[in-house]
């Protein structure tokens, strides 16, 4: 099997479903982003083409290896194509999937691990076939249970560290969670503070010794589902907008430049325009 035949698989996935348990993202030009919010723990494989990863290029998966992300504030990444395209394949893991590893106390020091990467080896190769074919008639009920078929096969291939991604989420990443469920839903303060069990003076300190706020926290919601609908869909940069909660196009175009780099119109000119990705 080679990476030709996942990408074959993936896009005929994409023809003969609408929701699936993965996403595709795929250019035939370079693609630079600033700032991409990762609210939870992200499996890219990288089929076709480069990614890079940080301002010094401190990661760089090329065509035949995976990178496995955990959930972080901001990334600056790189999509960049072969001769002919960039193709990756993503896969979003909540963080109760991890469950099936267990615990691990040896590995807890290493909390801080961001990426883990390695190769997309014929057992991986054959088990993400599987996975999507799976993935186009498969009940939704049934994706925790092959997600964690795929953490399981990682972690007795010997990529341990994968199960430091487990650890508790920051009070960011929590609100992230909160916000990513209803993006346009307008939830104030005191709201928040119910759910979360805390005064709002505790919120907003503890917010800041994180280095941020409850209103970058929502337009990192909103932008990081408006970049995805951008990237995976054909939907006018208009709906899109709406859907991301912004009743003006252009002021959605201009908070998504401030924090990607770029513009929505600008990404879409990069992508293959068989795919719309």
């Amino acid at each position: 099997m080679t990476m030709q035949h996942l990408i074959f698989s993936a896009k005929k996935a994409l023809q003969q479903r609408e929701l699936l348990p993965f996403a595709v993202y795929s250019s035939r030009y370079e693609q630079h982003l600033l700032n991409v919010p990762m609210i939870k723990p992200l499996l890219v494989c990288v089929f076709d083409g480069c990614k890079q990863l940080g301002q010094e290029r401190e990661v760089n998966c090329p065509a035949g290896q995976f990178v496995f992300l955990s959930n972080s504030p901001k990334v600056e990444m790189r999509n960049i194509p072969s001769h002919s395209q960039y193709f990756a394949l993503l896969i979003e893991f909540e963080f109760s999937d991890f469950a099936c590893l267990g615990q691990s106390p040896a590995l807890q020091p290493q909390a801080n691990i961001s990426a883990v990467q390695g190769d997309i080896d014929p057992v991986l190769q054959q088990t993400l076939q599987q996975f999507i074919e799976w993935s186009t008639f498969a009940p939704q009920a049934l994706w925790p249970a092959r997600r964690q078929e795929i953490l399981q096969l990682l972690y007795h291939q010997g990529y341990h560290q994968i199960t430091a991604f487990m650890a508790s989420s920051s009070l960011s990443h929590k609100l992230h969670a909160l916000f990513s469920a209803e993006p346009t839903a307008d939830r104030q303060a005191d709201q928040l503070c119910e759910q979360l069990a805390m005064s709002e003076s505790t919120l907003r300190r503890k917010l800041r010794a994180e280095g941020t706020s409850l209103q970058e926290i929502k337009d990192r919601v909103r932008l990081g589902l408006g970049l995805h609908l951008v990237q995976t869909t054909l939907q006018p940069i208009g709906l899109i907008a709406e859907q991301c909660g912004y009743q003006s196009q252009s002021r959605f175009t201009d908070k998504f430049k401030q924090l990607f780099g770029t513009t929505p119109t600008e990404l879409r000119k990069t992508q293959l325009p068989e795919t719309g990705e």
